[in-house]
């Protein structure tokens, strides 16, 4: 599932992020977060990457030159990275494009349009989504449940969230039991051994 951010004031959109070098003339292993790597990954799609502050490539933006599937792997060679100690140097960066209004990705939703949605489990109301957390593996749900104020991480993955809907003011969500509630221990008898 795909999540969106809005990121100073600009629509962006996170497509991607470089897993590690493949092979010695540049090339990088991708994991995508877009539904259609064809269209985002032309020759001369600029991206702008996220990086850690010390890396050298922080606040800059990046230009594809190719993108091709190699043994069912998602593979692209971007412009000034010509050999594997260059694209070592981006493994890990994450890939962020501006995202037109009227181009909507499947499956993907800004931030603004999913905070404050109701989270929804088996038709009833278990609290309130407070913002998106976006990691390199995943993203997370921040939820506020109704029982306790306590804040929940969901992790934004179709298992777990089957379904946004924005338009009717909810997020349905399929936690596993203990997420948002205690979970029932068994009662131990008197010698100590668990109650069958």
């Amino acid at each position: 599932m795909v999540v969106s951010d809005r990121n100073q004031g600009k629509n962006q959109l996170r497509v991607g992020r470089l897993v590690k070098a493949h092979g010695l003339k540049g090339a990088l292993k991708l994991e995508l977060y877009t539904d259609n790597p064809d269209r985002r990954f032309v020759p001369g799609a600029e991206f702008t990457l996220q990086v850690p502050e010390a890396s050298p490539w922080h606040g800059k933006s990046i230009t594809v030159r190719e993108y091709r599937v190699m043994n069912g792997n998602s593979v692209v060679f971007f412009e000034g990275v010509d050999d594997r100690e260059a694209a070592e140097g981006l493994a890990r960066a994450i890939l962020w494009i501006d995202q037109d209004a009227d181009e909507p990705e499947d499956n993907a939703w800004y931030d603004h349009q999913l905070v404050g949605l109701d989270v929804v489990r088996d038709g009833q109301v278990i609290g309130t989504l407070v913002r998106v957390e976006h990691l390199p593996a995943q993203d997370l749900l921040i939820v506020k449940a109704a029982s306790t104020g306590d804040e929940v991480m969901v992790p934004f993955v179709e298992a777990f969230v089957p379904a946004v809907e924005p338009a009717a003011g909810r997020v349905i969500v399929t936690p596993p039991a203990g997420l948002f509630e205690e979970v029932a221990q068994p009662e131990a008898d008197a010698s100590g051994d668990t109650a069958e």
